[in-house]
């Protein structure tokens, strides 16, 4: 009989093992993107009072990609027309979006109820914006990321329903 309950705590203590693993995993995805976002925010922010364009094509020469294929050369015709006041608005957005990211995540990481709420309201928000634009621009980039978004609602909800 011992031998029955040893091997069901082993299994129970190893579900709850991989369970905070693929919170952790979340976590960290989260805090990715944040730090990732705050970085573009402060790139916005530094661009400023600079010629976009000129900064633009400094690191088009820098990197040495060429200015001609079809990706560089619509961020090259997009950074003309740049004004300041768009910069502020990219870099407040962006600012506010990675501070959100960077809530869930650190939220996540210390394994925080609220955290699971907050990050299953904040990602299900946009998953109606990704089916449109999937539906608009199809790109299997785009179905990538709303399959990784319906994933980790999916399992924090899942989640959320256990703690009850």
């Amino acid at each position: 009989m011992s031998r029955i309950t040893t091997t069901v705590a082993n299994r129970t203590s190893a579900r709850r093992e991989a369970s905070a693993n693929t919170l952790l995993l979340i976590a960290a995805f989260k805090l990715f993107k944040g730090v990732l976002l705050l970085a573009v925010a402060i790139g916005a922010l530094r661009l400023l009072h600079r010629d976009v364009s000129a900064v633009v094509m400094h690191w088009v020469d820098v990197l040495r990609v060429d200015p001609d294929n079809r990706f560089i050369h619509r961020i090259i015709v997009r950074s003309f027309g740049i004004q300041a006041k768009q910069l502020r608005e990219i870099s407040a957005g962006t600012f506010f979006y990675s501070a959100l990211l960077l809530t869930e995540g650190f939220g996540l990481w210390k394994r925080k109820y609220w955290a699971e709420w907050l990050t299953v309201v904040s990602t299900a928000v946009f998953i109606p914006l990704e089916l449109y634009e999937i539906h608009h621009r199809f790109t299997w980039v785009r179905v990538g990321v709303l399959v990784v978004n319906l994933a980790i609602v999916w399992y924090l909800v899942r989640r959320i329903k256990q703690h009850k």
